[in-house]
């Protein structure tokens, strides 16, 4: 009889088949604070949420835009409270003007130093590697965060990298649509731009409030895998809750996160709370030095599937219903367009 732990392991080995599977043009990407944590660990902003708002608030002090008093009440926020995205949300009111207006503000300022000459801090571009070489063929890539080391990277490579933020309609359109190939929306903003960061989703009243935009949006949540890839708080985001998870039919869904398993009990309740997400969580190891290497080595074998072919890509496109490849080649030999036997000749 196997032992529970021969169980385990090749769990984890079938599970991650279902998603090499995929094709490139299936996926879409969503970069978190892990990502830019493992390119460039010596700027500790970039580490987590937490990190960035400490980091920020150092900034503010130096740079004298925030009472000392207001200093010592956010970092006492930081330690206690458990949403940090409330506390952003809260830190950039603060540095506003008080008519209440996000913009313009003292926010942007203390990012500009945060993180200040990126591209001198790139240590480790594996990961960037490993997403750049999916772009090219074909998986689109978003972010919540507010740095561009992905576009830094990129143009180094000689790539024709394009950073969008949701405030430019014509420009998401195009994106979400796959035309622009190694475009990466920033749904946060990006720190360069002192009118594209929002946290709170009334500024993005205009793009949610827009049929047309959210369509296209959500129907990329209902067509394409989303993967996960260094993303903690990403599925509490109000923006990103917003634009993608207000969507329906969730059981039909299969999308991927990467994570961490550093303990057990809370690895499987997260796995049974991303479920009703329908997203499938995967762990990469059991320290986050092995984060690096699990996507090289996921990003090569997903590289290495053959295009399907004209069942397979046709039952793919917007509008299957579904972002398995395998579901839609079953639905249509339910639905009397393929026999069974052609199917299985086509895998």
């Amino acid at each position: 009889m196997d032992s529970p732990e021969g169980a385990t392991i090749r769990s984890e080995q079938k599970f991650r088949k279902s998603l090499v599977r995929k094709q490139p043009q299936d996926l879409l990407l969503v970069i978190g604070t892990g990502v830019s944590a493992a390119v460039a660990p010596g700027i500790p902003a970039l580490c987590s949420w937490r990190s960035c708002i400490e980091a920020v608030l150092g900034a503010a002090e130096q740079l004298e835009v925030l009472h000392p008093r207001d200093v010592a009440e956010f970092r006492n926020k930081v330690i206690k409270e458990r949403d940090l995205l409330v506390v952003a949300h809260d830190l950039i009111r603060k540095m506003s003007p008080r008519t209440g207006d996000t913009k313009p503000n003292f926010f942007q300022d203390c990012l500009m130093e945060v993180f200040d000459n990126l591209e001198q801090h790139i240590q480790n571009p594996v990961v960037l590697q490993s997403i750049l070489r999916l772009m090219e063929r074909g998986t689109m890539v978003l972010t919540t965060n507010y740095d561009n080391l992905l576009e830094i990277f990129g143009q180094q490579q000689g790539k024709p990298m394009e950073s969008l933020d949701l405030k430019d309609k014509d420009k998401v359109l195009q994106w979400a649509r796959g035309h622009i190939k190694y475009g990466v929306l920033h749904i946060h903003g990006l720190y360069t731009d002192p009118c594209g960061m929002v946290l709170d989703p009334s500024g993005y009243k205009d793009v949610t409030q827009d049929p047309e935009v959210m369509e296209v949006l959500q129907n990329l949540y209902r067509t394409k895998s989303f993967l996960f890839l260094g993303c903690g708080e990403t599925l509490r985001d109000q923006i990103f809750q917003a634009l993608f998870l207000y969507t329906v039919n969730k059981v039909d869904l299969e999308h991927y996160m990467l994570v961490l398993k550093e303990n057990e009990d809370h690895f499987f309740k997260l796995q049974a709370d991303m479920l009703l997400h329908g997203i499938k969580v995967v762990s990469y190891g059991d320290c986050f030095q092995q984060f690096p290497e699990y996507v090289q080595d996921l990003a090569a074998q997903i590289c290495k599937q053959r295009s399907p072919g004209n069942v397979a890509s046709s039952a793919a496109q917007p509008g299957a219903g579904t972002s398995c490849v395998d579901c839609a080649k079953r639905k249509l030999g339910e639905s009397g367009t393929d026999s069974p036997k052609r199917i299985k000749q086509s895998d």
